[in-house]
């Protein structure tokens, strides 16, 4: 089962009124949706928000739903954030069967970049992708995908097929092995490169007498 229980209660109305009475009452207005339901407009007490946010275990992972003593597994799938405070305003669950697939990003991680044969040879890493899009079972979603680039070489193309995929996981994208980054020369190299081209280029020669 989830590892986070949100404690939800329901809210009367819709719109931004009902939303600015709960955030000052002390909590994060939020809607519930998905499934064959309709949307639900839900808040939670923000310091337990913030609590489960900051856990790094909400956002895209199965967590619990806990309205009285109903339970239901849920998405989060997005928050958003007040710009200048970065208090959290707003945020979306949506409704699964955690047994089903669903479609989710995933972010990936790159492991073993700083000692890779690409950095010795002046090499640095493009990132295409930073996040990939999965079908996998909502009780089974992955913290990330996992890269390893302990023996990528300099003008290597890292793709789809270079990830260590959890058991149970695939791609949405079925139609070609898509690049998830590149490995090129970096800005550092050509400057260095440049420079040394204009050293040789200063460089008196030497004259020979006849």
């Amino acid at each position: 089962m989830a590892e986070i229980i949100l404690n939800v209660d329901v809210r009367d109305g819709v719109g931004t009124g009902s939303a600015r009475a709960a955030r000052r009452a002390g909590f994060v207005p939020g809607v519930l949706y998905g499934g064959d339901k309709a949307p639900v407009s839900i808040s939670v007490n923000e310091k337990d928000f913030r609590k489960s946010l900051y856990t790094g275990k909400l956002l895209g992972h199965l967590v619990t739903l806990k309205y009285g003593e109903e339970t239901q597994p849920v998405i989060a799938k997005d928050v958003q954030f007040d710009p200048v405070s970065d208090r959290p305003m707003h945020f979306d669950l949506m409704r699964v069967d955690q047994h089903a697939p669903i479609k989710i990003e995933v972010s990936v991680h790159f492991k073993n970049a700083d000692d890779a044969p690409f950095v010795r040879q002046g090499g640095s890493l493009e990132v295409v992708r930073h996040a990939v899009e999965i079908l996998v079972k909502a009780d089974s979603i992955p913290d990330e995908l996992v890269v390893d680039l302990a023996k990528a070489q300099m003008g290597d193309t890292i793709r789809f097929s270079d990830i260590e995929l959890p058991k149970g996981v695939e791609p949405t994208i079925t139609d070609r092995d898509f690049v998830i980054a590149t490995i090129k020369v970096s800005s550092a190299a050509l400057s260095a490169a440049a420079d040394e081209a204009a050293d040789a280029d200063a460089a008196p020669t030497e004259k020979t007498e006849g």
